[in-house]
């Protein structure tokens, strides 16, 4: 699976994997291997949400937005 993809493109294979599957339009050999890329697409997508909901958490406790902004260009103004 291409790592750099966004969590919308993520999202997007993984809707046309499970239309797919559920059409029964794939060999069995071809479904296990959608089958597999789901779940890795699956597991991306939640680690993306993840890693969010931990830097939405930082700014609302208290870091400020600043904070946040430092962190991600690398300045530190």
């Amino acid at each position: 699976m291409e790592k750099k993809l966004t969590y919308e493109q993520a999202m997007t294979r993984l809707d046309e994997i499970i239309t797919t599957l559920e059409n029964n339009k794939a060999s069995l050999d071809e479904s296990i291997a959608l089958y597999q890329e789901g779940v890795e697409l699956a597991a991306y997508c939640d680690a993306k949400l993840k890693n969010v909901e931990e830097k939405v958490t930082k700014i609302y406790n208290g870091h400020g937005f600043e904070d946040y902004q430092e962190g991600q260009d690398g300045d530190n103004h």
